[in-house]
């Protein structure tokens, strides 16, 4: 298996990343390809697709063992379920699937193709080792039972954003800020209303707290350091 592109998105970690692509439309990313991989034709026609399927690896946990059971997040953490039903990265082989809609396609002049991205659920750096585009007609099966996997699905956090703290996240990055928070990134086994998180998102971190079903935020620290000479850094 060769790496052929990489993901460059808002999340240096993996706190705070939804649970699964498609959660928050709002989300940008973009896929830069391996140099090998730039051929335009190699492109051609993807762009009369919407959506596309990404597999890409979990490369954080590449070198921890697999479990047959696992603690998945929507039951608290405390009840195991065999690894197979669920999307646990602690796999026997760590590869992930994420459906994103697919935005453009950009001829970069140093980067050739790149793929603009929304709803994506990848941290930066992510490799990416195949794109095949989404079939509504065969993909989608709207009657499908999601198991437990569907409780608690739709719960959404109320988000207090201060208005001064809100001014340092640039605006076009707002929208999905918000979004992200009021799906509520903390771990599912985290619930105590004195703890302050730091979610690191877009070169801020931002910290919060939570009490019941209100996320406060009190505080934006700037993290992000620019580098010039890296002709990459325009899709950070």
């Amino acid at each position: 298996m060769k790496r052929i592109a990489k993901v460059h998105s808002d999340f240096p970690t993996k706190f705070g990343i939804p649970r699964q692509s498609g959660r928050v439309e709002e989300l940008k990313a973009r896929v830069v390809f391996e140099p090998e991989y730039r051929d335009p034709q190699a492109f051609r026609g993807l762009e009369e697709f919407t959506h596309i399927w990404l597999l890409w690896e979990f490369s954080e946990v590449r070198d921890r063992p697999w479990s047959p059971t696992v603690r998945p997040p929507r039951l608290g953490g405390n009840v195991r379920m065999g690894v197979f039903a669920t999307r646990s990265p602690f796999r026997p082989n760590p590869i992930g699937l994420s459906c994103v809609r697919l935005e453009r396609i950009q001829f970069h002049p140093a980067l050739g193709p790149v793929l603009h991205i929304a709803g994506a659920d990848l941290m930066d750096g992510t490799p990416v080792y195949d794109i095949k585009p989404y079939l509504p007609g065969t993909d989608s099966h709207p009657q499908a039972s999601s198991g437990f996997a569907g409780k608690g699905a739709n719960h959404r956090l109320e988000v207090i954003f201060p208005e001064h703290w809100l001014q340092m996240i640039p605006e076009e990055k707002r929208q999905a800020l918000l979004a992200v928070l009021a799906e509520d990134p903390r771990p599912a086994y985290q619930h105590d209303p004195g703890r302050v998180y730091g979610m690191p998102f877009a070169g801020r971190d931002i910290h919060f707290t939570v009490e019941g079903d209100v996320l406060t935020v009190c505080e934006v620290v700037r993290t992000d350091i620019k580098n010039p000479g890296d002709p990459e850094w325009t899709f950070r």
